[in-house]
Formats: C-alpha cells, structure tokens, sequence
C-alpha cells in the first residue's frame, strides 16, 4: 500500500483543484460609477484575458490519466482502487475518488486489449500466409500431370521474373516482336558436324551431337522460325577431319528460303586452334568463346533485322545452352543481350560426383584434377540461376539429380508454380520451370504395319517389310544372328561403351535372371570397333568387361553386341526392336 499513497494523494489534489475551478466564486460589490470607468477597457482586455487564460489553463486529471495510462501498471491501479474504497470519509469525495480510479483502470486495460487484437491480429497473418503455402502444396499433389503443364503453360507469361543485367543493346519487345524468330543453340565441346556423325569416337562426341544437330533441323522446320544457328567451337587440328576447321556448316534450308533463313552450325575460334581438346580442359576459353558468339549474334540480328524486320535488329528469341560449359556461356550471353535462356544438363556434375565418391575408387581431390567437377558444378549452378526453363528426361534427374543444387528446390519449385497459378505473390522468389520431354528417336517413317500381331521370327519380320517393298536394312541381319531365339522381344542398350552408362550392371541383371533370359533377347549397340585394344583404356575396358560376363553366365545366343553400326541405322535398330515389342533404354 505504501507505495501508492502518493498516488491516493494525487488524485485528492486533483479533487480540490477541481473544486476551486468548477466551484462558485465570490465577486467584489462595485459602483455603476466604476463599471462606467471601466468600460472602456473591458472590450480591449477581455481577448487577452480569454487568450491568456487559455494559455495558462491546464487541466491535471486529463495529465494524470495520460500519465498513468501510458506508465504505470494494472495492479498498481487496481491496488490505489482498493484502497479508496478501503478507507472512506465522506461519501462524495470517496464515491468520485472510486469513479475515477475505476475510469483509469478502465482505459488501461482497453489499452492493453488493443494492443492484444493488433498481436493476435498479426499472429492470424502469418497463419494465413503458412496455410497457403500448405494448400499450395496439396494443390499440387491433386493435379493430374496434364493439369499441371496446362497451368503452366497459361501461366509463364504472367509471373514475376527477377530481372537481368541490362546492357547498350536492346531487344524487341512483345508488341514489335518480328514473326520470324532468330534462335541461338550452344554445344561446345565434340566433333559436331551435320552429316556422318563420329558418334562414339570419344566421350565427348557421343548422343549430345546427335541431339543438339536433330534440334536445330527440327526447330528450322518450325512455323515463325527464320533461322537457327548451332554454336560450336572451331577445330582445325590435323588429327581430326577437315569439316569441323570450316566456319559455317548448313544443316537445312526451306525450299522457298532467302537470304540466312534455314539451320547453320556456327564453329567460333576457341583455345588452341590446332589441338582438339577434352572438354574438361576446355573451362579457360570460355571467356573467349563467349565474346565470338557475341560478335556472331549481333552481326547475325542486325543481317537478319534487315531482311525480316524493316532494318531493326532481330534479336535471339531464346539462347539454349547444352551441357555445363555451354550453359555458361547461355547464361552470360543471355544477361548481356537481356534473352532468355534455356538449359539443358545431359548429365550433371553433382550426380557425377557422388557416383564417382561412391566406387571409392578416387578421392575427392582425384576426381576434381581429373574431371574439374568444382568447376563444373559452378557453371551448372550459374546456368540454373539464369535459365527460364530447365530441358530434362525424367522426374527422376528433376528430384535427385538438379535437388542437389543450391539454385534448385523440388519442393519450392512446386510452391511457387502453384501460387502464380493461383495469382498468389511469390514475395520475389524464382525458379526456372522444370519441363520433363523423354528422350527418343523419330519414329515418322513408321506406319501402323510395322508392328506385328503376334510372334515371329527373322524370316517373318523380313517378309512382313518385304510386303511393304522395302529393302531389308543390314543391321537387322548383324543383330539377330547372334540370337538363337530371334521370336522373343528384345532389351535395347544404345549407348557408348562409357563406365558411367552403366552398361555391364545391365548384362549383370539380365544374366542372373533365368525368368528375364527366357522372356527376352539383349542386345547391346556400344559405339563402334575394329579392335578392342586399339580403343581408349575406359571403352576397351567397359567392352571386355562385356564379353567376360557373357562367358560368366553362358549368354551365347542371348545377346547381341555387333561391333558395327552407322549412324543412318539407329533408326532401323529401334524399327526392329519395335517390331519385337521390346523393352528399349537409350543413354544420351
């Protein structure tokens, strides 16, 4: 109590002071003589005194409330209320001292119960905000796939996208974009060239040359597509063929073309200009390499601009980087010109690195001298925090294998989909779209008479493409030869004879299998040979591998492995495995 008796005695001086302003006041008899004299001031006076009376008029119960409603405690208040009614004298001055303690106490706490909705008020937001991060979530999970890409296909033109580098040069915009678009391809390392492909030379010439020279053709091909050009790099060594030294190759040209329209590789000079070089040594150069396609494409957009576009630069419409090392140069041309990039992986160096880790075969700092992973992931890390989209074959590479990435979360990713579909704030965050195309061979040349009703043997399957008049390709005869049951479908393995593709694991499985031997043939297309010795120490060893499990586990007559194969014949090779209704896996 004690503390509060100063407050009790406030509140009693504020009583008289109260007293002496509201109560009666006793006035001085004067004469009509004086209130004559006097007259003349009051007119002159009377505004000061109002105006010096409002100056000096203070009121302490209005201080005293503010004071102890912003400072002192509840209890404190609750206690000097107490205490009032405790200790009565006279009923009127008690009964006002009750009032207003009563009062006081009353306006602290609707204080403190506004400042309790404002918390709670806060606290339900960010249960909101949490909510719909979860109903994104499960948003998801009940689309079909097909609803999903349906969603993000009316929807990647709206959401936010953190903005680039700008440079001096300037692209069109989407109302004076030209209808014949300019589109940039980018494969660096290889021997890429569009006719009589090397596949399988090395490991750097193998599916993705395929790849990236078949999509150029194809986009080419496209309605509102004017040109496409296939970046490269130049090499004029001696030791390999003089077609990959020439500047320009042309892939395709509409019959009805003009001018550059039509699918082109273009080789820039990059590194040593007379030594073909692996491309793990090839991360120096891209510096170099990036400022001739910067040259090239802006020579080539104002060429185009002024054939298509009324003297206006055509700028790229879309920079694909393939692989790490042309993923960064995708990635620091599209931030000077300001296009979109897109990114396709073909393999990753995180995945390869734990691959690697795992056989324990080399330490951490052997596999980073031999490969350059460090480097590897860094440009695959910036191309993923650059691209617009991300090309992948499976969900399988979406969720273990770019997870991995610190530019990459499955689960975000997800999210924040769902929540511009649903034209719900992403609070700045952004991701490249993940965009899953399997890959595949052109079955075009197909008709529905290439499949077969039932079983049948060599002899059928030749005079099933004879009643079609067409010739017997040979790779068939290479491959079913080795078959003693050439009837039962086949397991297809096309890939180059690299560890990494896994390819004895695979002839493992099959041969441990009784059930799987008696059900299907395995025939495995790895690359070409003349001699075993006379190929590299990893392809040499994967293929003698190869034979001495076929001895294992007596695979005679179960497996094909033919040494020859042109380029031409892939897709007589998957024509045939379809006729066998077969299991295929192709490795790019």
């Amino acid at each position: 109590m004690a503390e509060n008796e100063w407050l009790n005695g406030y509140l009693e001086a504020i009583l008289d002071v109260g007293s002496e302003r509201n109560g009666p006041r006793q006035k001085k008899p004067i004469s009509i003589e004086e209130s004559s004299n006097n007259f003349k001031h009051n007119n002159m006076e009377e505004n000061l005194r109002l105006e010096i009376h409002k100056e000096k008029l203070f009121s302490p119960t209005k201080y005293f409330v503010e004071e102890v409603v912003n400072s002192f405690d509840e209890s404190d208040l609750h206690r000097t209320w107490i205490k009032v009614v405790a200790t009565r004298n006279s009923r009127e001055r008690n009964n006002r001292l009750e009032n207003m303690c009563w009062r006081i106490w009353h306006l602290t706490r609707k204080k403190k119960q506004i400042a309790w909705d404002d918390a709670q008020k806060l606290v339900k937001r960010r249960v909101e905000l949490e909510k719909g991060r979860f109903d994104a979530a499960e948003d998801l999970s009940e689309l079909s796939e097909g609803e999903k890409e349906k969603g993000d296909i009316n929807t990647s033109e709206s959401h936010h996208v953190i903005s680039r580098i700008n440079s001096d040069t300037q692209i069109w915009s989407d109302e004076d974009k030209p209808s014949q678009l300019y589109i940039v391809l980018i494969s660096i390392h290889g021997l890429v060239r569009g006719e009589n492909m090397e596949l399988g030379r090395d490991s750097d010439t193998g599916g993705q040359v395929k790849y990236v020279v078949e999509l150029a053709r194809a986009l080419a091909n496209m309605k509102g597509v004017h040109r496409v050009d296939l970046l490269t790099r130049q090499i004029t060594s001696p030791e390999v063929d003089s077609s990959y030294g020439e500047p320009i190759e042309m892939l395709s040209c509409p019959s009805d073309a003009f001018g550059c329209c039509g699918a082109y590789i273009i080789r820039i000079p990059c590194g040593p200009g007379d030594k073909y070089i692996p491309k793990e040594t090839l991360w120096p150069y891209i510096p170099e390499f990036v400022d001739g396609a910067l040259s090239h494409i802006v020579n080539m957009a104002r060429a185009i601009g002024e054939q298509v576009n009324a003297g206006k630069a055509v700028w790229p419409y879309v920079i694909h980087g393939h692989y790490a090392d042309a993923g960064e140069v995708a990635a620091r041309l599209s931030g000077t010109l300001n296009v979109p990039m897109v990114l396709t992986g073909h393999s990753l160096g995180r995945n390869k690195f734990e691959q690697l880790l795992k056989q324990g075969r080399l330490t951490k700092g052997d596999i980073n001298t031999t490969y350059k992973i460090m480097r590897r992931i860094e440009a695959e890390e910036l191309g993923l925090d650059t691209a617009e989209m991300v090309i992948t074959s499976t969900r399988q590479e979406i969720d273990e294998q770019w997870g991995l990435y610190d530019g990459f979360d499955i689960q975000l990713e997800r999210k924040l989909r769902v929540r511009r579909r649903r034209g719900v704030s992403c609070l700045g965050r952004y991701m490249p779209r993940m965009v899953v195309i399997p890959p595949g061979m052109d079955f075009s040349n197909m008709n529905a008479q290439d499949s077969l009703e039932g079983d049948g043997d060599l002899k059928s399957l030749i005079g099933a493409d004879k009643s079609q008049k067409r010739p017997i390709p040979h790779i068939w005869s290479e491959i079913m030869r080795f078959f003693v049951n050439p009837h039962k479908p086949m397991i297809l393995a096309l890939s180059r004879p690299d560890p990494k593709k896994n390819v004895t694991t695979l002839l493992r499985a099959f041969g441990e299998c009784q059930a799987l031997r008696e059900l299907a043939n395995l025939t495995l297309i790895l690359g070409n040979r003349d001699d075993i010795d006379d190929m590299s120490s990893s392809s040499s060893a994967v293929l003698t591998t190869v034979i001495k499990l076929i001895d294992k586990y007596n695979l005679y007559g179960q497996v094909a492995y033919p040494k020859h194969h042109k380029q031409p014949e892939v897709p007589d090779i998957y024509r045939l495995a379809a006729k066998t209704k077969a299991w295929s896996m192709t490795y790019p």
